[in-house]
């Protein structure tokens, strides 16, 4: 969802959705109008065709706002080894020929960063996602589409930070994932919005107790989602809920129009 002057969580927020779990939740979806997140998972593109898409397309009728999540299992865009590159580099090509006919307003990508496997030599990881991306940007945003690059292990912002800078793309940023945050970060909040605040692309809203990756709806957990807020008014980006159940997804929704107006 795209801020605007006033309360933006008065418009609709994104839903996230694996590909193969559309149908099931078709019927809701369509009931309550929901712009979407389509996850492709590692495996998705295997079986898919170029019909299988345009059949997707057809199903969401009610004509939502779309956005991607590509695929993340094994892949390493900053790999050393030239031939898991390639093959990651695959798998980005293959998301974004799902992209050219869904015409998404994000794709998110993970970053693949971990500190320990890379030895925290942070500038040889750059090297090899800088190598990756640039293709991959220029096709999204012939497109029309924005990347945004999401925090998974990262204990702080600053391999992002670096990664989205040395871009130097409008096209190119960060989606900020509050659970991922809440359980892995070692720095403060307030610190990770100073440094990422001019790149943020998209947030992924979840909630979690700070132990597993729960997913929770948002306020069920211990994320602090009112300084969140507060601090990013009027930053142009998708906000998608990530719960796991309709319950939360539901819950969710709620709180957002609930919250009070960030002007």
């Amino acid at each position: 969802m795209e801020t605007s002057p006033g309360n933006p969580f008065q418009l609709n927020p994104h839903v996230h959705v694996p590909y193969n779990s559309i149908d099931r939740y078709l019927g809701f979806v369509r009931e309550e109008r929901l712009n979407l997140e389509i996850y492709f998972g590692s495996g998705s593109f295997d079986d898919l065709t170029r019909g299988d898409i345009i059949e997707l397309k057809n199903k969401l009728d009610y004509n939502p706002r779309l956005t991607i999540h590509a695929p993340f299992m094994d892949l390493s865009p900053g790999a050393v080894d030239l031939k898991v590159r390639e093959a990651t580099m695959n798998r980005f090509s293959e998301t974004l020929g799902a992209a050219e006919i869904l015409m998404p307003r994000v794709i998110v990508f993970h970053s693949g960063y971990e500190k320990w496997k890379y030895a925290k030599k942070v500038d040889i990881w750059l090297e090899q996602s800088l190598e990756t991306w640039r293709p991959i940007n220029k096709r999204a945003s012939d497109m029309g589409a924005r990347i945004a690059i999401e925090n998974i292990f990262e204990d702080e912002p600053e391999n992002l930070m670096l990664l989205a800078k040395e871009m130097n793309s409008e096209n190119f940023g960060i989606c900020f994932d509050t659970g991922h945050f809440n359980l892995f970060s070692k720095a403060p909040l307030m610190e990770w919005i100073e440094i990422i605040r001019p790149y943020i692309k998209e947030l992924h809203l979840h909630d979690n107790f700070r132990y597993a990756d729960d997913h929770l709806a948002i306020g069920d957990g211990e994320f602090d989602f009112a300084t969140l807020f507060r601090e990013l008014q009027g930053i142009d980006c998708v906000y998608t809920i990530e719960a796991r159940k309709i319950e939360d997804v539901k819950k969710s929704l709620e709180r957002l129009k609930g919250l009070p107006e960030t002007r």
